[in-house]
């Protein structure tokens, strides 16, 4: 297939690691970034309950069953679903040489993918979008409102989205990932983010609801709804979680 400026060829063949050729190396000299993304002061902090880590349905059934779903009710995802949702994806699960480990697989451990929950009908939960704090098991707000409508529409106007209780945005923190692997670094975010959207599937999929993951969207319409920049944090990947509607 043949693209206008061939960017994706040029990509792909720039940033490969081929036999003989020397693999790019972090600096000596460089810091890494933060791991996590703070802010100075959130609206409202919403502690999660406690995530559920054993018991619960079995991964083979819940494979099988597994399957993208537009359709939702629009009535509210409980909190207790919300929680166990954003653990199974980013949440703490180990820790290894002073190294947090967590639910989803991350190229180097250095996780650049930050959560936010855009969160439209979730009990107890006011609507709004929040940042999901990974240590604290907690949600931060950054915005307040109903913002089922701009989400929708900035997703290239999938209004099916408006029905879910909750849409969940994956900001890449470039730096994060670049310091040490470079250019492939924008390999990596991608692929992180997918695990993260897998995640996702299979919990919603365990606790009864409907997800789906979306790649459509207007790139710097789905950043300014968040709060980032779309260059140094950019949007990679969006899924919609909900109760599943006839």
């Amino acid at each position: 297939m043949n693209m206008p400026t061939n960017i994706g060829p040029q990509f792909q063949e720039a940033t490969k690691y081929v036999r003989g050729r020397p693999v790019p190396q972090a600096p000596g000299w460089v810091a890494p970034p933060p791991t996590y993304k703070e802010y100075e002061e959130y609206l409202d902090t919403v502690a999660l309950p406690e995530p559920q880590t054993d018991d619960g349905p079995g991964l083979w059934d819940t494979i099988a069953t597994r399957r993208s779903q537009r359709r939702f009710t629009g009535e509210p995802l409980s909190l207790r679903q919300l929680s166990q949702l954003l653990w199974a994806m980013q949440g703490v699960t180990g820790e290894i040489h002073d190294m947090e480990l967590r639910a989803a697989p991350s190229a180097g451990a250095l996780y650049p993918n930050e959560t936010y929950a855009v969160v439209q009908t979730v009990q107890d939960l006011a609507e709004g979008i929040y940042h999901y704090d990974v240590r604290g098991h907690s949600l931060g707000m950054i915005a307040e409102g109903n913002f089922a409508e701009d989400l929708a529409q900035a997703c290239l106007g999938q209004t099916w989205m408006q029905g879910a209780g909750v849409v969940f945005v994956w900001g890449a923190v470039v730096a994060r990932c670049a310091w040490k692997y470079q250019n492939r670094a924008y390999r990596y975010l991608y692929l992180d983010a997918g695990h993260l959207g897998a995640h996702v599937q299979l919990a919603a999929t365990a606790l009864g609801l409907g997800a789906c993951n979306v790649a459509a969207f207007f790139d710097d319409e789905v950043a300014d709804l968040v709060g980032i920049d779309g260059t140094s944090e950019v949007a990679v990947y969006v899924t919609a979680v909900g109760r599943v509607g006839p």
